[in-house]
């Protein structure tokens, strides 16, 4: 009998491949949402196709939203919002976060859920502020899923105040809705940083795109209410998804480039350059891409991840194969991400013989030689690339759920055999 269980391959000589990444899941649900709102039909070209924006293009179709496809590209015919609806939000942050703001614009009741595990994500300071701005929702006092919004066809908006320390999504979800309310919205975050700042210019520079107006000032943000435009969105590369494969070349000694890396954008995953040039990379640019060659050997790494925390598994698996000890930090809030990353990350490397430890705010890694074993994943598509990495240098590293990685990246498995076989 097969095991359920991806072998993750080992590279016997250092990787010299060109890697094509698909996009970038961040901008194809933001971009799904703007189009479902917007005035005029609109196309979302080279979208990311995974479960995640499959769940987000499944739950617009929900609320009366078109959402067809034309080869690769989504094309998007805005409609009345409506009810019943049911909406899944599988475990994919953008969907639980993004979707309940418009369905409070839909006329009938909304019934919001997702897997096991989103149940327990922070919802409570989202579904607070769309109360605050005129929505009408019962969660049964839990501030979680699933919960069901009675949507009128309209909600009021105005100024709220939020903490968003637990996640950027949280103010991302109430801009994006933002110009189809009454009012508009003042968003007003208090508490401790918002992670992520990247993702949140992300949402600003996207609404600016199709028309919104947006200011922003410290931790103050504003919509004003206004049309969108509809027109084509042209989803970049998932800058983040690269990390796995640029790492490789560090690991073995390689080579390794991704094609179509913008020269400016506002995707977390840029921070790679200096990331992995920081471990001793060598990181160039030009018309073929960005390119990282490594040599073999690589340092650990000191560095503040709260901007970019979804790049720490991967940078946590070679952290646990560099030549030194690395401290990653700012990164608390990813304990409510799709499992809790600071000890899943821990628990997996220490599994193997490593030695990590769970820090206040992050994770600090002391290099040990390794040993094979079974690595969960959590149905967290993330540790499994941070396990494929590991697999690179370790023989016998036995990935569980390797499905899971469907989330942000199905074709995972295939791109990462042929980069390593290349």
């Amino acid at each position: 009998m097969s095991s359920p269980h991806w072998s993750a391959p080992v590279a016997h000589a250092p990787v010299d491949a060109t890697v094509a990444i698909p996009g970038s899941k961040s901008m194809t649900n933001r971009a799904l949402i703007l189009a479902a709102l917007a005035g005029s039909p609109a196309t979302v070209t080279r979208p990311l196709r995974s479960r995640d924006t499959e769940l987000m293009a499944g739950a617009l179709r929900s609320l009366g939203v078109g959402v067809g496809e034309d080869f690769d590209d989504w094309q998007v015919l805005p409609g009345e919002l409506t009810g019943p609806a049911r909406i899944d939000c599988g475990l994919a942050g953008t969907v639980m976060r993004f979707v309940p703001p418009v369905a409070a614009l839909a006329d009938g009741e909304v019934v919001v859920d997702g897997d096991p595990y989103a149940r327990r994500r922070p919802m409570g300071p989202l579904i607070t502020a769309l109360r605050e701005l005129g929505a009408d929702i019962d969660d049964g006092g839990r501030g979680a899923l699933p919960f069901t919004i009675r949507g009128r066809g309209t909600v009021e908006g105005g100024t709220v105040t939020i903490d968003a320390s637990g996640s950027s999504q949280l103010v991302s979800g109430l801009l994006l809705a933002a110009p189809r309310f009454e009012k508009g919205v003042e968003v007003r975050h208090v508490g401790p940083p918002v992670p992520s700042a990247p993702h949140l210019a992300m949402t600003v520079e996207m609404l600016r795109e199709r028309g919104a107006a947006v200011e922003v000032e410290d931790d103050v943000w504003r919509v004003a209410p206004g049309p969108l435009r509809g027109g084509e969105t042209v989803i970049e590369p998932d800058l983040s998804n690269a990390a796995q494969f640029l790492g490789a070349a560090l690991v073995t000694g390689g080579r390794v480039t991704v094609p179509g890396w913008p020269e400016r954008t506002t995707q977390p995953g840029d921070a790679l350059r200096g990331l992995l040039a920081a471990m001793g990379a060598e990181v160039t640019s030009g018309p073929d891409g960005l390119t990282v060659r490594g040599s073999g050997t690589f340092e650990g790494l000191e560095a503040d991840l709260h901007e970019v925390g979804e790049l720490t598994p991967v940078l946590a698996a070679l952290a646990a194969l560099a030549s030194s000890p690395s401290r990653l930090t700012g990164i608390a809030h990813l304990r409510g991400h799709e499992t809790d990353r600071l000890a899943a990350l821990v628990n997996e490397i220490n599994a193997l013989g490593g030695d990590a430890t769970e820090l206040p705010d992050g994770i600090a890694i002391n290099p040990r030689p390794l040993r094979g074993g079974v690595f969960h994943t959590y149905d967290d598509h993330r540790m499994v690339m941070a396990a494929a990495v590991l697999g690179l240098a370790v023989p016998g590293v036995e990935v569980e759920n390797v499905a899971t990685v469907g989330k942000t990246l199905p074709d995972f498995t295939e791109l990462w055999g042929s980069m390593v076989t290349a």
